[in-house]
């Protein structure tokens, strides 16, 4: 080899390292929301991308149903992606307990996070955090404003309001009352109960108690959501036992009813299904004045897979993903996904903006069921779905329900056991 060639040689030999020195570190997401992958790949990726020139990020989502199953493979089988989208409560803490989720209680992010919004991943004693929160659901009303105006209708606040509404709509005849079904059972203790709930239960004070044992299912201010429950029967429409969650989506956004008993998460299908304007109200409460409370759920989070081969860059990631320029970007690119970012979002869509607005009128709390309660046998959660709906059908008196979630909560929860 001349002298000429092998320089040459050496110098491309040089040039090779220096490039494998410096490839990209490349971060792959799972995750169960399939429907936002143009979200993350057009939007929110190339953002930290662009800031953070040396790691590429990869969203690989799984079919919602399939997710818990597909991540755990994964993770058994050491393949599992560096960044792992966290379901609320106990699913997320089970992994953490296995080891498969790094503790991210030291990350600077997490002072961006109030103890309600970290809650949903956290160990009991709250000394661990394993996952960055990114977005909540809340629960209210959505209601066709074309109807209200027709009818003269002013947006109810208090819960005689709320009914001498359902009699005026119900009375003109042209539209159902309320669009909901029982057929699927989730949706009535979901947009039903637990909607609801926490006006009588106050929030967190009745929840936090339920799980001290210092309230019962039993007790007046957990019964009484049933009582309300029990009246929305007769403002339901014709077949409602056998309407089915699309069901209730295709008659609110085709115009067919006036009201809709919601999660957030409705926002971005109702905005491109219905025709007519839309507004939302909290759950009415008792009396004008009245302390108002609002299910305002933990819904999704990030982690870090434990055995990532790049937890420097993951951790910058998730650094991002606790910011306030992240939580603005998410939210307005899924509106009724709320950012549980300490920091205000301001919202561009006008329905999301008005749901988020409650946190400033009313106090946040998450769905009763959710934390420790439905860890046992009979799941309370289940059942809790079961019982909104029968009471709704009218199959099961309030009481009725609430004594048997009681007795089947305090069958294996010790601080609810008969002392």
């Amino acid at each position: 080899m001349t002298k000429t060639k092998l320089i040459g040689a050496l110098l491309a030999s040089t040039f090779l390292a220096g490039a494998a020195h410096a490839e990209d570190v490349t971060l792959t997401i799972e995750s169960w929301r399939n429907d936002d992958v143009l979200i993350w790949q057009d939007t929110i990726i190339p953002a930290f991308e662009a800031q953070n020139p040396g790691i590429k990020v990869v969203f690989a989502p799984t079919a919602p149903a399939e997710y818990n199953a597909v991540l755990n493979s994964k993770l058994d089988a050491g393949s599992a992606g560096d960044l792992v989208t966290c379901r609320p409560f106990d699913a997320s803490l089970e992994l953490y307990k296995k080891g498969n989720l790094a503790d991210l209680t030291g990350l600077a992010a997490m002072a961006n996070f109030s103890p309600v919004a970290k809650s949903a991943w956290q160990t009991d004693d709250g000394s661990a955090t394993f996952c960055v929160p990114m977005a909540s659901v809340i629960h209210g009303f959505i209601y066709n404003k074309d109807a209200f105006d027709a009818l003269g209708i002013a947006v109810p606040t208090t819960r005689d309001d709320f009914f001498a509404a359902l009699d005026k709509i119900k009375a003109d005849g042209t539209y159902i009352p309320m669009a909901m079904g029982t057929n699927d059972q989730w949706e009535a203790a979901t947009m039903g109960y637990n909607n609801i709930g926490p006006n009588y239960w106050k929030g967190e004070e009745g929840r936090l108690a339920l799980i001290a044992g210092t309230q019962k299912l039993t007790d007046a201010d957990w019964v009484a959501p049933f009582t309300e429950l029990a009246k929305w029967k007769d403002y339901l429409g014709d077949g409602f036992e056998a309407q089915t969650y699309p069901d209730s989506q295709n008659l609110f956004t085709l115009g067919r009813a006036a009201i809709y008993p919601a999660g957030s998460w409705e926002i971005a299908g109702f905005n491109k299904q219905a025709t007519f304007k839309m507004g939302a109200f909290p759950p009415p409460v008792q009396a004008a004045g009245d302390t108002c409370y609002i299910s305002d759920h933990t819904d999704i989070a990030l982690g870090m897979n434990a055995k990532s081969a790049h937890p420097e860059e993951t951790k910058k990631f998730l650094e991002w993903v606790g910011s306030p320029e992240f939580a603005k970007m998410y939210a307005n690119a899924l509106p009724g996904f709320f950012s549980l970012n300490s920091t205000p979002v301001e919202m561009e869509d006008p329905l999301a903006q008005e749901f988020v607005s409650w946190r400033g009128k009313c106090q946040s709390s998450i769905r009763s069921t959710y934390q420790i309660l439905s860890r046992g046998t009979p799941n309370l959660e289940n059942e809790t779905w079961n019982a909104s709906a029968n009471v709704i059908k009218g199959t099961e008196t309030p009481e009725a329900a609430a004594a048997r979630l009681q007795d089947g909560l305090a069958s294996w929860y010790a601080p609810q056991k008969a002392k």
